[in-house]
């Protein structure tokens, strides 16, 4: 089966949505694939990937009513405690979609470590995509892609990233967060 969405139409239109609620309640990022495909890479996908701060288990069952309230279901579970709990308190990645629906998803897990924790604070809207909605830097994507992901599909995005942004990106910043990267892959 393939569960690949190509109609960025829905992607853009699911992202800001969902984007726009999450916004209210927590400093989120978009991270990955997306920022390469909104950037106009043809590719599908099947996910979104976000990174939210960690937040207490209150804000987070705040946020997911919001979700809910606006048309939004967890995967996982309908019961936010039990999401919390047994998902986000536990290192694992959760996933949304709108009511009723299988695609697209939203895969949201809290920041894990001090290189998401240092991209939150750099977070970009990029203005190429026509998006409202926050990215990780264009730096963390492609070093995120080229040092620890490394796949040819994430390969193929940062080479892409670096061709549609070339005059604003910041080699430097590129190798710190590499070295970041390694840095926290040696702590593990």
């Amino acid at each position: 089966m393939d569960r690949k969405i190509d109609d960025r139409n829905i992607l853009d239109k699911f992202a800001e949505e969902f984007c726009a609620v999450v916004n209210r309640h927590v400093k989120y990022m978009i991270v990955s694939g997306f920022a390469a495909i909104s950037s106009g890479r043809t590719r599908g996908t099947e996910d979104i990937d976000m990174i939210i701060e960690v937040m207490p288990k209150e804000k987070f069952v705040e946020m997911h009513n919001d979700l809910v309230k606006n048309n939004f279901e967890c995967m996982q579970s309908s019961n936010p405690e039990e999401i919390f709990e047994f998902y986000l308190k536990g290192k694992n990645s959760i996933r949304y979609t709108w009511k009723g629906k299988h695609l697209p998803e939203m895969e949201i897990h809290f920041a894990k470590d001090s290189v998401d924790e240092y991209q939150l604070e750099r977070r970009i809207k990029m203005k190429i995509t026509g998006l409202n909605i926050y990215f990780a830097s264009l730096e963390g994507n492609i070093a995120f892609k080229e040092e620890w992901l490394k796949s040819d599909k994430d390969i193929e995005d940062a080479r892409h990233l670096r061709i549609v942004y070339s005059d604003e990106i910041n080699e430097e910043e590129i190798n710190k967060i590499k070295k970041m990267i390694r840095d926290v892959k040696h702590e593990r």
